[in-house]
């Protein structure tokens, strides 16, 4: 299955959002332009879903899971599990695995909780109690909750990837959060066109076999949304720096 011949059902349209990484301000703005454009081409079912990596990065953390616990409820709101929501939910629990987390943005999600991160004394076991003890119980059953992937139609959404040659059914979820190279390099089908993040890109890549969509949202203020509908597509884009 590549792009021109992959569709979803009728009468449903999907809003896939990439990695948001603690940019609460592109998040609001990008339901509210999609709430938008339901108004102004409504649509028998519509569905969002989010390809994970909510945290980390980015100053507003907190408030970025505090946007998606209260929509949560909603069976058409669909959000994913990435690598950094892994990293923080695991590092509440067990802070001797934390050393990438903190290094690869998880101080700035520790600051956003209200954790103290000034100078360099505290250890990992100390910024971990302090963090369990700031998160509320809604984000931690949130975070544990995540789905690994989710299909629509001829469409296969997850947050990195999948690994080549294995069905999707079969995937593991370590790849599903973490795979770059051989996803990337492979021309063939995966039997369904794969929707993810994960790695940044200046533009949205669409592939004939895939479409990543991080846009590097914490960076560039470029919170990307990616419209399915029957075998069209488009782009909604926040610009906010």
């Amino acid at each position: 299955m590549f792009l021109g011949e992959a569709s979803l059902p009728d009468g449903l349209r999907v809003y896939a959002i990439g990695d948001v990484h603690g940019r609460a301000d592109c998040l609001s703005e990008l339901l509210s332009a999609i709430d938008a454009d339901q108004a102004e081409n409504p649509v028998e079912k519509a569905r969002i879903i989010l390809l994970g990596d909510y945290t980390d990065r980015g100053p507003a953390s907190r408030r970025v899971i505090e946007t998606l616990v209260s929509r949560s409820g909603d069976s058409n709101f669909v959000c994913l599990r990435g690598n950094h929501d892994e990293w923080f939910f695991k590092f509440l629990s067990d802070p001797d695995e934390g050393d990438g987390f903190l290094h690869w943005g998880g101080m700035q999600t520790l600051d956003s909780y209200g954790v103290d991160i000034s100078g360099d004394h505290r250890s990992n076991a100390e910024l971990s109690r302090e963090l369990a003890r700031l998160v509320p119980p809604d984000h931690r059953r949130f975070l544990g909750r995540l789905k690994h992937w989710h299909v629509e139609g001829d469409f296969f959404f997850c947050h990195a990837g999948v690994r080549p040659s294995i069905p999707l059914e079969y995937q593991d979820p370590h790849d599903l959060m973490w795979i770059r190279g051989e996803f990337h390099a492979h021309k063939g089908s995966f039997g369904k066109v794969v929707v993810h993040g994960h790695t940044p890109q200046d533009s949205v890549d669409f592939r004939p076999n895939r479409i990543n969509i991080d846009t590097r949202a914490y960076d560039t203020g470029i919170l990307t949304c990616l419209v399915l509908e029957g075998s069209q597509s488009r782009l909604i884009q926040t610009a906010i720096f």
